[in-house]
């Protein structure tokens, strides 16, 4: 199972919008995906499931993927992590 930990840069992390972007991108895979934090693990095409672990700007979460496409799932989610979600008041230094 491939998996890569990112630390969220923009500024609302997994909320909302956000988080309804990570599931939309996440379910476009056929890959399974979840999304862990703090020793939670949730399905990540999920908006409710993502938004239940309350990630924050600075927060680190793990991205995990297994099954079909598991790879290239994985690269497109910490991509699009690492892009701010779609917000273009994402930090770098963050």
């Amino acid at each position: 199972m491939p998996e890569t930990a990112v630390t969220l840069r923009n500024a609302t992390g997994l909320h909302a919008r956000p988080a309804k972007i990570f599931a939309k991108a996440a379910a476009a895979w056929p890959a399974d995906v979840v999304v862990v934090k703090d020793g939670r693990e949730v399905n990540a095409k999920s908006v409710l499931s993502v938004l239940t672990l309350d990630c924050h700007r600075g927060d680190e979460i793990l991205i995990r993927t297994s099954g079909e496409d598991a790879d290239a799932a994985l690269s497109d989610l910490v991509a699009l992590v690492e892009a701010g979600l779609g917000e273009s008041n994402a930090d770098s230094d963050a």
